[in-house]
């Protein structure tokens, strides 16, 4: 029978409750549950990936095999496939960790509902394990297990296996070059050529050369004919990075490439055909561009087909454990233990340059600690920030302390003869002022204990009364 990747929709319906030969052709690990997410079948595949015992997995609840998990899915605050099939959708689709013998993975995972004889609700669990992404550091690839991270990962594999242009925003330094070759790995052009540019790092009058290349002669110093960039990629995927950075009169080019899958080298007089994947990928706004006129507008159309966010390392601090973990073992075998206190300093800092930060931060580490652990001395930069934070914070008073100094200097400056003048002055009412005065008189905080300002908020004599507010004549 063949094996290849078939939609279980796609074979022929069971007329007889025979779930192991509904399961067992297919190469993936695959399931049958029923409505109380017990496993009732179970292909060899799943097996193998997470028990390699069939007694220790039907019977059981899916949840309970594949999460470690005694609730299902959606209980734990997650989605749930067959929840969403048992709501009303055609099919359940999720991305989930999963706990397999061989460690955590990231799957996605399909649920189909299966007509039953008996009438009772049937579903098969398909699951595809990413091979771009992993929740442990010792594997290659994309890695995190944060909710931002797992959504991103998410959106690749949903738009991988399409041929859409994709367009990667997020802040310089979140990876969006090692995003671009996932998607084509996961590709069906994945076995053809990816050819990377950086459109910020090419002059302006050499950028259509290298995408589009040029003939002999075409201008001086073409001695001979190049290809372009599009032509290397034939087949495969063109990765546009920094796209905000082309010029108007490139993007006029490229609208073209993509509306007709045709170009013209310079100096050239016949047409190419070319076969690519566009991928771009920006840190900036496109569509504030695009109001400003320096981008076009038909041309962010086209792009922006499917976007994907890569989310900034700020928002992804569950993740900075296991990145640390990860690059230190990338730049050092054997990679060396991190101190609490620097694992601390590392935590708290906010990387406006994402990963690429993070790594330019260890690698210096790893330089200043000799390969032994590393301690918050070998953070000289993040030692300092933490520093200054603290020490910035040591220097704030308390607001009950500025308005009692404030206090004292309004009373010494108006020599304390005309407290009505003075109290109109500060935004309160005479009786607040004199109940503030009598507390400075007993060493007290003006706003010490609930009556002390009249139920006002701490504070609120240093800034009076708010724009717009009308202060009552019988004080507070």
């Amino acid at each position: 029978m063949n094996r290849e990747r078939q939609s279980p929709t796609e074979k022929q319906k069971p007329t007889h409750v025979d779930l192991q030969a509904l399961v067992e052709p297919f190469p993936e690990p695959m399931i049958v549950i029923g409505d109380d997410y017990r496993i009732k079948a179970a292909n060899q595949a799943y097996i193998e990936a997470y028990a390699q015992d069939r007694r220790k997995i039907v019977g059981k609840k899916c949840h309970e095999v594949s999460h470690h998990s005694a609730v299902p899915c959606d209980l734990a605050g997650e989605d749930c496939p067959l929840k969403d099939l048992q709501n009303g959708s055609p099919h359940g689709k999720a991305f989930h960790i999963h706990h397999s013998l061989g460690g955590r993975v990231f799957a996605n995972v399909e649920v189909f509902p299966v007509e039953n004889p008996d009438h009772s609700p049937l579903y098969l669990e398909r699951i595809q394990t990413s091979t771009i992404a992993h929740p442990d550091p010792e594997m290659d690839g994309l890695v995190g297990e944060s909710p931002a991270f797992s959504r991103m990962l998410a959106a690749i594999h949903r738009v991988a296996h399409q041929n859409a242009t994709v367009l990667l925003l997020g802040e310089t330094g979140t990876g969006k070059d090692l995003v671009s070759q996932a998607i084509h790995k996961l590709s069906p052009r994945g076995g053809k050529p990816f050819v990377a540019v950086d459109c910020s790092g090419l002059p302006e009058n050499l950028i259509e050369s290298e995408l589009f290349g040029h003939e002999k002669g075409a201008f001086t110093g073409a001695h001979s004919r190049k290809m372009g960039l599009v032509e290397a990629a034939r087949g495969g995927t063109l990765f546009l990075d920094e796209i905000g950075e082309l010029p108007l009169n490139l993007q006029a080019k490229l609208l073209r490439l993509l509306e007709t899958n045709v170009y013209r080298p310079v100096g050239g007089v016949d047409a190419k055909k070319a076969d690519i994947r566009l991928i771009s990928a920006t840190h900036r706004d496109l569509s504030s561009m695009v109001r400003e006129g320096t981008f076009r507008q038909d041309l962010f159309y086209r792009i922006n087909v499917f976007p994907v966010h890569l989310p900034a390392l700020r928002d992804r601090p569950g993740d900075i454990p296991l990145l640390v973990e990860t690059i230190l073992g990338r730049l050092s075998k054997p990679s060396p233990p991190v101190s609490k206190d620097a694992m601390d300093l590392l935590l708290s800092h906010d990387y406006p340059g994402n990963i690429r930060e993070l790594k330019n931060i260890l690698e210096r580490a790893l330089i200043l600690s000799d390969g032994r652990e590393i301690l918050p001395d070998h953070l000289p930069d993040l030692s300092l920030r933490s520093e200054t934070s603290t020490s910035f914070f040591q220097e704030i008073l308390p607001l009950a302390e500025m308005e009692r100094k404030y206090l004292q200097w309004a009373l010494q400056k108006s020599g304390g003869n005309n407290l009505p003048k003075l109290a109109k002055a500060l935004g309160i009412s005479l009786r607040t002022l004199y109940r503030k005065i009598d507390f400075l008189r007993k060493g007290l905080p003006p706003e010490e204990n609930g009556s002390s300002s009249g139920g006002q908020e701490p504070g609120r004599l240093m800034f009076g009364k708010r724009k717009g507010e009308t202060l009552s004549p019988k004080g507070t």
